[in-house]
């Protein structure tokens, strides 16, 4: 079986900014690839620059950009163009293309451009591409061009090493200090007719090989129908990026290139094995695969001597070791790493090492990474992944040492910027809770407050520091403080104590992230039986679970002024008060199965993985984020979910597929005993 061909890449790419099919991209890269490529089909939103039923088509862009939320950063656009030609405004160079028609795999992309009767290829190297262009003829006008995205670009063509030197230091979100893209593109001997090559500004078009500014583009005339052109990026300098082309596509032809992305793809998609109830379940479980391992990103090169080495956007040094990026710890904690803890050991091992490093370089544990620190969700749920992968083995007592003084050091300090660190922790170290006065989404940062000092609990037992494990056990009961037993909701408090008096569990925002109390109130993962204490008992807690369920979608706009596409979104799947649009709500169906009812939990799996997921274009109910959606459909029709990252298990569901293999192992979930499953009898 070609696992490559079960992909649909542009799953989730059916979306635009009021409404969420999945926000993703057709992206082809190589595994955690620090360069990917994907059609840019209209520049009026530089963060909605693709959707799958447009006709017109601007370039393929080199692209890092890991939610339209986020944006991009260190990207160009490349395309052939020939006669009269556009530069920087993508409305002048537009041309058609026949969606149908494109081929779009994890590992090669092919387009038409109708408008210069071209096609384009593609296949991904680590840190760079194979290219080729083939005109339909050779007429003396056919041009190969690179544009800008955003930010100042330069390029210089050197007719005596057949290289284009490109640059760009377009990013649009958090810390990039000195940050800039370089890129090399190497042409064979003789493709390139210097007299004839222009530069632009704008659509200002003249003779040259050189150029700089905010909309400078340029435009090498081939000189025959067919070019193969190999690409390779570096953020450290452009002779780094010279020794990443040598190092990644010399002697090697785009077919080379392809054949070796694919069986890379081909190695990853088949870390699960499963047998099918259907051709839809195939192929949405294995373009979910494919989503699955496309973040975080690399952001490491090797030097001339083989070392790992880095671009530190914190102070614009080079600074030794493994990087990663483009990832959001209150996403992705909930599923992606400890999915990683199953079929992506040695690469976690790697991440956790880089994300726990991060610390030693910014002051800093990472919260939102898009090459720098972005802060963009609240909390630092970056515990929850620590706390997981150390309990599971990946990371050694030396590096844990690092992590616990990072997370002791948020837990209780206020960072100088606020996309450091946990908002509010000074007040919530006084008080108990973070007050409403001090913070927004008070509720939020007070629960993951409570659920990071359990982790950080965790991680001092393991370290042997009984005194901290004491103290941030008591600390993780600080849930409790925002309890209201008259709604049985998490309510706001302020400074006194008192409850926020305007309250309806159907308001969205304010005091709750992206959500209502209903969607925030049960984020307890790790002490579900304290919180069914509060209800009164385990079935009072199951009964307000299955009230959620039955609770029309109804919703109020209280916190953000306009209604945002999440709230559009639980509306239209209609589960109740379950968004499974969003990760609030991820644990909520697999509440009954951690207070032992697995039946419900499975029935409320099995409908939304059958009615609100598919490999189609608008297969996702919500945004995809890193992988964090497309990894919670997987571990639905396992039968098994992450219920509490940090404790090595997992709740149980029900199977939905006939059969299942995590490597040479068959793993059966409805075989288990109990409501969970030991971490270590799955691996």
């Amino acid at each position: 079986m070609k696992y490559c061909n079960l992909v649909n890449t542009k799953q989730g790419s059916k979306s635009v900014h009021r409404f969420s099919s999945g926000n993703t991209l057709p992206l082809v890269q190589l595994p955690f690839g620090m360069a990917a490529f994907a059609p840019q089909t209209v520049e009026d939103n530089i963060r909605w620059y693709y959707h799958p039923d447009s006709h017109s088509l601007e370039g393929i862009r080199l692209t890092h950009q890991p939610s339209p939320w986020i944006a991009d950063y260190g990207a160009m656009v490349f395309l052939p163009q020939n006669k009269k030609m556009g530069g920087a405004d993508g409305e002048a160079r537009w041309s058609g293309y026949r969606p149908e028609e494109a081929v779009l795999t994890p590992y090669y992309l092919k387009t038409r451009f109708l408008r210069s009767r071209a096609d384009f290829e593609l296949s991904p190297t680590e840190r760079g591409a194979a290219i080729k262009i083939t005109f339909d003829e050779n007429n003396g006008d056919n041009y190969f061009s690179a544009v800008p995205v955003k930010g100042m670009c330069s390029y210089r063509f050197d007719a005596k090493t057949n290289t284009l030197y490109a640059s760009t230091d377009m990013h649009m979100s958090g810390e990039a200090v000195k940050f800039r893209n370089y890129i090399v593109l190497r042409f064979p001997e003789g493709a390139v007719d210097v007299e004839k090559t222009l530069v632009s500004n704008g659509e200002n078009f003249r003779s040259g090989t050189k150029i700089r500014g905010k909309k400078a583009g340029i435009h090498l005339a081939l000189t025959e129908k067919v070019t193969e052109i190999k690409l390779a990026t570096s953020y450290i300098s452009f002779e780094q990026a010279v020794l990443n082309l040598e190092n990644e596509l010399s002697g090697k032809s785009l077919e080379d290139v392809k054949t070796f992305a694919e069986e890379k793809w081909e190695s990853y998609l088949s870390r699960i094995k499963i047998e099918a109830k259907d051709e839809k379940q195939l192929r949405t479980f294995y373009s979910c695969m494919y989503r699955a391992f496309l973040y975080p990103h690399k952001c490491y090169e090797y030097d001339k001597n083989g070392n790992a080495v880095h671009y530190c956007p914190h102070d614009g040094s080079i600074r030794k070791g493994v990087r990663y990026t483009d990832n959001g710890f209150w996403d992705t904690y909930r599923t992606v790493y400890p999915f990683f803890s199953l079929v992506a050991k040695e690469e976690l091992r790697e991440m956790l090492t880089a994300f726990i490093y991060e610390y030693k370089e910014s002051g800093w544990l990472p919260r939102w990474l898009s090459i720098g620190e972005c802060g963009c969700m609240p909390s630092t749920l970056v515990d929850a992944v620590i706390c997981d992968g150390a309990v599971k083995g990946f990371i050694d007592n030396e590096t844990l040492e690092v992590a616990l003084e990072g997370m002791i050091k948020h837990s209780v300090t206020n960072a100088p910027h606020k996309r450091f660190g946990r908002n509010g922790a000074e007040t919530y170290c006084k008080l108990g809770y973070v007050p409403y006065e001090d913070e927004k989404e008070s509720v939020n940062l007070t629960l993951d407050a409570a659920y990071g000092d359990w982790c950080i609990a965790e991680v001092a037992k393991l370290l042997g520091k009984k005194d901290i494990e004491k103290e941030y056990r008591k600390r993780a009961l600080n849930y409790k403080n925002l309890f209201d037993p008259e709604t049985g909701f998490m309510r706001a408090k302020d400074k006194k104590g008192n409850f926020r008096p305007d309250f309806t569990p159907i308001g969205w925002g304010r005091d709750y992230t992206e959500g209502s109390a209903w969607q925030n109130s049960f984020a307890v993962p790790h002490d579900m039986e304290g919180l069914a204490e509060l209800y009164g008992g385990k079935d009072k807690l199951i009964a307000k679970i299955d009230e959620l369920f039955a609770t029309p979608p109804y919703y109020e706009i209280i916190g953000y002024g306009c209604e945002i596409h999440e709230i559009t979104e639980l509306a239209a799947i209609d589960f109740g008060q379950c968004a499974i649009s969003n990760q609030p709500s991820f644990h909520i169906p697999y509440i009954f199965s951690e207070l032992g009812d697995v039946e419900k939990t499975a029935y409320w799996v099995e409908r939304l993985c059958n009615e609100a997921f598919s490999y189609e274009d608008d297969g996702f109910p919500g945004d995809e984020d890193n992988g964090t959606t497309a990894i919670w459909y997987i571990f639905g029709v396992l039968g098994f979910y992450p219920f509490c990252p940090g404790r090595p298990d997992y709740v149980k569901g029900k199977k939905q597929v006939i059969r299942a293999f995590i490597g040479e192992k068959e793993i059966d979930a409805d075989s288990f005993e109990g409501s969970r499953i030991p971490y270590d009898e799955l691996i």
